[in-house]
């Protein structure tokens, strides 16, 4: 039972997506130029919640595209 509670170094994959979620979250935000704050808080959420906050980025990016478009 005690062993279910030892530190696990993460696996590779989880590892592998995180930095593949941070990479298209920095070729995103290239595309729209933001405010250097906006780039942290983006960063910190796609790093905090992985690819939920890059999703999160792609619907706010499909938004400010159509609000533009109007």
């Amino acid at each position: 039972m005690l062993l279910l509670f030892l530190p696990v170094p993460p696996p590779i994959v989880v590892i592998f997506t995180l930095l593949l979620a941070l990479y298209l979250t920095v070729m995103e935000l290239r595309e729209l130029r933001p405010h250097f704050t906006w780039w942290s808080w983006w960063l910190l959420l796609v790093f905090m919640t992985h690819f939920v906050g890059y999703l999160a980025l792609r619907a706010y990016v499909l938004y400010r595209g159509r609000q533009a478009s109007s």
